[in-house]
């Protein structure tokens, strides 16, 4: 009986190492995923920001373009050839920043929703969607500064067959 007792015991010591060392192991898990949680936060909250910016450069990228289509018309009507060459080509170029912005903000809107995927709170889907937002404003703006550029292109090539 005595073995019996010891036997039990032993088990019951093995039992109570054992539960330490799960709520150790919990404890570390535990604060790893508070680490990884935050990480995930701050990328969402910094994706989202990263979505906005672009989405203002895109913006103002468009209406530089719209200015320099504007000044590319304004110059063919008077027949000065090069400055509307140059106004269309800084509107093309405007064009091309608005549609890299516009990919920026795609590639943060996309990791804002990685962020979303890996933790599933509030504030990182609200950051998200507001990325989502950001990268429709900016592909907006780049499509007006797209055709803001076709627009002085083809001013300055009907001003050079008028000429």
């Amino acid at each position: 009986m005595q073995d019996k007792i010891e036997e039990i015991y032993q088990k019951l010591i093995a039992h109570e190492t054992e539960i330490t060392n799960l709520r150790k192991g919990y404890m570390v898990l535990n604060e790893r995923y508070s680490v990884a949680l935050s990480s995930l936060r701050t990328l969402t909250i910094r994706s989202s920001e990263a979505a906005k910016r672009a989405c203002t450069a895109a913006q103002k990228a468009s209406f530089a373009a719209a200015k320099c289509s504007e000044a590319a018309i304004k110059a063919a009507d008077r027949s000065v050839i090069e400055a509307a060459e140059s106004a269309a080509e800084a509107a093309r170029a405007s064009a091309e920043a608005a549609m890299e912005a516009a990919a920026a903000s795609a590639a943060a809107a996309a990791a804002a929703a990685a962020a979303v995927a890996q933790q599933a709170e509030e504030a990182s889907l609200q950051a998200s969607e507001e990325a989502a937002a950001a990268t429709k404003r900016a592909t907006e703006a780049a499509h007006e500064a797209v055709k803001m550029s076709m627009a002085a292109a083809d001013a300055v090539k009907s001003a050079k067959s008028n000429t």
